[in-house]
Formats: structure tokens, sequence, C-alpha cells
């Protein structure tokens, strides 16, 4: 009975630290150093399912860490969460108060009157993080973005695609910046992607591509043609950045830290060290003390979904992330 009442009175404190409007989520912030600060996750790719990634990391970042958290996302004419739907971000008015960004974004179509929502968000300067495919946000008029603001666009599929996992290494001379504080171990099944960042950003992290996709397998020892040495190579001979940071001079003048990772699918956040790395580049970003080591623990039980085009949970709605919910299994297709 006891047990009854203790998991009824979790839900209901849940409900009372979650306000799930119908096209949106937002995770009030408990007691905390990003207490008053508002972090808005925008959701929306097709294949590695930021859906289920970005509430989970939004859920830690507010309860575990004081901020307060938006998530928006692709829906459907029904209310529904569809990361198809390439023309969608629900709520786009929450961009208007955000003091950071985090997003995994994947060609999307935006109308103007939503692109100006996170247009103008950028342009105040506020930190922009960029997980996996956001290096190919968007397309069409907006495309860009990733090569311009993140520091690379998409160029290829570096590892071998749901055969090669990737082993995440810290880039030498790097190992003192507070981004990696407590960052171990960090493993994605997500393939490593082809990626040159620019002269003027940090390497943080390399990706091996590995032979399977398990964490102890060996680095893989195949070879490829690296493009920006014009050369054939080994995958790993060098291994390509998967993190780093730069910053990015708006038009408006202001200036926004940003943060890039090509790891990211919602199974990759499964790595306790890549979670605590995104969390560390909130407090950096918004030049905050980064802890020691960030507390990444999940809030609610996280079992995501193998990443694949047209695999998503059907008829789940953003009320379904409320705090202390289990997402449920979603229609089949």
């Amino acid at each position: 009975m006891k047990q009854i009442f203790a998991s009824f009175f979790a839900v209901l404190f849940g409900a009372f630290l979650t306000q799930a409007a119908d096209d949106h989520i937002t995770y009030e912030g408990k007691e905390g150093p990003g207490k008053g600060k508002h972090i808005v996750l925008l959701s929306g790719d097709e294949e590695y399912r930021s859906e289920e990634g970005l509430p989970m990391l939004a859920k830690i970042l507010s309860q575990r860490h004081g901020f307060k958290c938006t998530v928006l996302f692709s829906l459907n004419d029904k209310g529904e969460i569809d990361p198809t739907n390439q023309k969608s971000l629900s709520h786009p008015q929450a961009l208007d108060s955000a003091d950071a960004i985090i997003m995994l974004l994947r060609f999307r179509t935006w109308p103007d009157e939503v692109y100006k929502h996170f247009d103008d968000a950028c342009n105040r300067g506020i930190p922009v993080i960029g997980l996996r495919t956001s290096t190919h946000a968007f397309r069409g008029k907006i495309g860009g973005f990733g090569k311009r603001v993140l520091g690379e666009g998409w160029v290829s599929h570096w590892g071998g695609h749901k055969r090669e996992a990737c082993r995440g290494v810290i880039e030498k001379g790097a190992e003192k910046n507070p981004i990696l504080n407590g960052v171990t171990d960090v493993f994605a099944d997500s393939d490593v992607y082809e990626a040159y960042p620019p002269a003027d950003a940090k390497i943080l992290m390399r990706g091996l591509v590995l032979e399977n996709m398990e964490p102890d397998s060996k680095p893989s020892t195949r070879e490829k043609r690296n493009r920006q040495l014009n050369k054939v190579t080994g995958v790993n001979d060098p291994a390509m950045a998967v993190a780093w940071t730069r910053q990015y001079k708006w038009p408006s003048g202001k200036t926004s830290p940003i943060f890039t990772t090509t790891m990211g699918a919602a199974t990759d956040l499964q790595s306790a060290g890549l979670r605590r790395m995104i969390v560390n580049a909130t407090y950096n970003g918004l030049g905050m003390e980064v802890p020691e080591k960030a507390n990444v623990e999940y809030v609610d039980p996280y079992k995501p979904l193998f990443y694949g085009f047209n695999t998503y949970r059907r008829g789940i709605k953003p009320a379904d992330h409320a705090l202390g919910k289990v997402l449920p299994a979603g229609n089949k297709k």
C-alpha cells in the first residue's frame, strides 16, 4: 500500500513540475544552479529519435540542475509527434525567452514566421548546442546553417552506418576544458560522421570508428579517402572530430558560444559520458561554473528506440513525456 501511495504522489508531483500543453512540454526547474535560466530544446529529425532523447535531457537539466526546459516537436495534424513533418516546429514562441538552445534537427523547412523566432533568438547571442544531424538542420533557403554556424555541414558517414559504432577519445591538449569535466567512457552506437571543423574551432573529442557495434570492440583498421588530406588513410588516422566549440558572430553583431557534437542519437545518449558533456556544454555556454562531475542520472526510465527512418513511435503526444511517466510503446505504423 505504501508503494502505491508513493507512486501516486510521485506522478502527482511530476505533474506539478510539468506544464504539458497540447503542442510542447515544459519542465519547471527545481532548485539548482540553473534556476532562472530557460533552455529550449528543438527536436525534429526523421532518424535518430530526437523526440525521445531531448525530453530525457530536459528532465535531467531541469530536475538535476534547476534549468527551466521547454521541448518543442514536429507534429502532425492530430497533435501527435511526427518527426517526418519537416515543416513543423510546435510553439516556436518559446524561443523568445530562451537563454540557450539545444537542437537536434534534420533538413527542416520551417515557414518564415516559425524560423524568425529561431533566428531572433540566435541573434541575441545565446549559446547554441547542436547535436548529430544539426550539421544539416535546414534545407532550401535556410540551408547552410550547419557549415556556417556549427562549423560543419553534411559530408558523409565516415564509419559504417549501423555497422561500426564510435568510441570518444579526448583530444590531446583539451583535457582541462571544463566541458570535459567528469567525461569518461563516451560511446555512441551511431557511426562517426565525416567532419572537418574550421580552423577557429577547438576540438574536444575525436571518434574512433570501431570494428562493430559493441562498446569493447577494437578500432577499425580499414582505409578510406580523407577529403581534407586528399589521400587514402586509415579511418582512425586521424580519427574524425566528434565534438568541438567555436564562437559565431551573427548579423546583429552579437556572438554566440557554439558547441557541436556529431553524436546524439537517442541511443547514444545512454552514454553517461555523452550526457555529461552536453550538460557541461550548457553550463559553459551560459558562462556558469561547470560541475566537477555533473549529475546525469535519468529522472524517469529511459529505453529509446534504435535509430532508423520511419520507425518512430506513432500516436505519442508531448504530454506523454511528462515527469513521472514511462513513454508508451506507441502504435504500429
